[in-house]
């Protein structure tokens, strides 16, 4: 019989060591003993894990519009794992949860957990986008022994059948962390406190979200110090007159003085919630026309309906275009050409218009300038100098004979220097 890879706590040690002893690494580490404990020879069924290492798989429901809660609670977990202890409450334990087949979560689900010590919690808002099921997988591991338990979560989203609720508070609890208005017991409770100052029956939790995921910053490690959290209300009934005066003008202004807005009602969130009226926003949503949905058929084609593609393909007269390509730059560049030739030949004034615009004494200096220089020019270029006698031949190279660079007379200042 062919026998499975068996990692026991030593082997999930050294895997945790080598992978460096942070927190994401040691995610990837499991994830790998994961893979090696599932690992099978050939000729098993691949991907499956002992029975007592594989919880049976969870099927959940949720709503768009509604705010969607899981705990991932940890009695379930101590049961699978092999190795028990006496105090099995102290144990701690860590969850990682993924969409199957992808490294991380649905946009619309987070997950958190404060300390290994505490339950997990899966929570979203689901959207219309968001309809159909989802697979996410959960991943325990004891961090004492290194046991690692898997479940699966088959979570599918349903359309409201109410639709969207049209009118939408949403709510700063400044004194809480996320994981404390998770459960239902504090959900019911801040529900009931928000029907004090509502004054409707029908309030329902649209969604949850930590301040830290909006941009708010990590509070000091000071004692009562809370990361604060938004939640938001829904109801088919109007606002009441005290959640219109906290969200008005005159609370704004209040707001922007660095105090806080007069309340015409009891506040019924105190003591156990404080809310941050200045961060009160009210929403009025209004009902989307709904699209058609498409239809989707089987995929199969019925008898005799196979697909027959197109084999010929229209005429088209390529003229009009071919023409507009062609003659349009032509018709452009004649323009231009016309244009240039106007304004080099027929914009020009000419010597009979220049001479009419001009005065006669004018005309007559510049004609006598014009004359003296050209007789200057005529008298320079028919003068008879001799040339110097750098430039005469005093002997015939190729020969030898010596020629007198003077033939006129004798003068003896315009001897040459070598002798007859």
């Amino acid at each position: 019989m062919p026998k499975r890879w068996n990692m026991e706590a030593p082997e999930l040690l050294l895997v945790w060591v080598l992978a460096g002893g942070r927190e994401e690494p040691r995610c990837s580490a499991l994830a790998l003993a994961l893979s090696l404990a599932t690992a099978v020879v050939p000729g098993e069924s691949q991907g499956t894990l002992p029975d007592h290492h594989v919880l049976s798989d969870h099927r959940l429901s949720a709503e768009t519009g509604a705010v969607f809660v899981h705990d991932l609670k940890r009695e379930l977990f101590l049961d699978a794992f092999l190795t028990r202890s006496e105090d099995d409450g102290a144990t701690p334990i860590t969850f990682h949860a993924h969409l199957r087949d992808h490294p991380d979560l649905p946009r619309w689900l987070r997950y958190i957990q404060r300390n290994p010590r505490q339950p997990g919690y899966l929570y979203g808002c689901p959207t219309a986008t968001e309809v159909g099921t989802h697979t996410i997988e959960v991943l325990a591991y004891n961090r004492l022994t290194y046991e690692t338990v898997a479940q699966r979560l088959l979570i599918t989203v349903i359309r409201a059948s109410r639709g969207e609720l049209p009118f939408q508070g949403e709510f700063l609890v400044g004194n809480r962390n996320v994981e404390e208005l998770l459960p239902k017991a504090a959900r019911d409770i801040f529900l009931q406190a928000t029907a004090g100052v509502w004054e409707q029956d029908d309030l329902q939790i649209i969604n949850i979200t930590s301040a830290l995921d909006r941009g708010s910053r990590v509070p000091l490690p000071i004692e009562g110090r809370k990361e604060g959290v938004y939640v938001s209300v829904g109801s088919h009934g109007p606002f009441s007159g005290c959640l219109t005066s906290a969200a008005s003008a005159q609370s704004h202004f209040l707001c922007s003085l660095g105090q806080q807005p007069l309340a015409s009602c009891y506040d019924t969130f105190a003591p156990h919630f404080s809310i941050c009226w200045c961060n009160l926003t009210l929403l009025q949503v209004w009902p989307s026309p709904t699209e058609p949905v498409p239809m989707w058929g089987s995929g199969v084609l019925e008898e005799g309906g196979d697909f027959q593609p197109p084999t010929e393909v229209p005429p088209q007269d390529l003229l009009p275009g071919f023409l507009v390509t062609l003659l349009v730059p032509l018709a452009v560049a004649a323009l231009l050409c016309l244009l240039l030739g106007h304004l080099m030949c027929c914009r020009r004034e000419g010597v009979q218009k220049r001479d009419l615009e001009t005065s006669d004494v004018q005309l007559f200096h510049h004609a006598t300038i014009h004359g003296d220089t050209q007789e200057l020019r005529h008298m320079a270029g028919s003068r008879d100098v001799p040339r110097p006698l750098s430039t005469l031949p005093m002997f015939n190279v190729r020969t030898g004979q010596r020629i007198n660079p003077l033939p006129r007379g004798a003068d003896g200042a315009r001897v040459p220097l070598l002798p007859q």
